[in-house]
């Protein structure tokens, strides 16, 4: 029997929620969010895990490269379908979402998301264009606050301020 799990990934520990083909958990657990612990986490459960789903986020990409490198059968989740399939649950709990995750995973009810290379980022012009951008919003910013200052001091009869 084919066994499905679901991981909500936190800053500090992640939920995980491992449930077979017919929907019954199996087992859950709190692991510290690192590759080392959740593929550790993995090896120790003793049987194979035909997909692991993560929802994308911060942390998802360093998660994903590090388990997937490790053999294991791990999906990127779309954001925005996950939060809508857990719309009708009452109560959201990292536990219940790492049960929703692992339903979703079972059902084949996923969109999977491509993940970027962890070097990528830093490659990408966006991210070499961010400092410019800051710098220039942050003159105009500070132009702006002149320009107040100097529309304040007129009308105290105060000297304006070149900039």
């Amino acid at each position: 029997m084919e066994q499905y799990a679901g991981i909500d990934v936190s800053l500090e520990f992640s939920s995980v929620c491992v449930v077979d083909a017919a929907g019954k958990i199996i087992r859950e657990a709190r692991v510290v969010s690192e590759p080392s612990s959740l593929i550790a986490w993995f090896a120790a459960l003793g049987m194979v895990v035909a997909r692991i789903g993560l929802e994308a986020g911060p942390l998802s990409q360093w998660l994903y490269a590090e388990m997937k490198a490790a053999g294991l059968a791990v999906e990127l989740l779309e954001t925005r379908h996950v939060r809508d399939a857990f719309k009708a649950m009452p109560v959201k709990t990292d536990r219940k979402d790492a049960r929703g995750i692992a339903q979703l995973m079972r059902l084949g009810w996923f969109r999977p998301v491509h993940c970027k290379s962890l070097p990528a980022p830093h490659d990408s012009p966006h991210f070499q264009r961010g400092p410019k951008v800051s710098a220039k919003t942050g003159s105009s910013a500070s132009m702006a606050a002149n320009r107040s200052i100097n529309g304040s001091s007129r009308s105290s009869g105060m000297v304006e301020i070149n900039s």
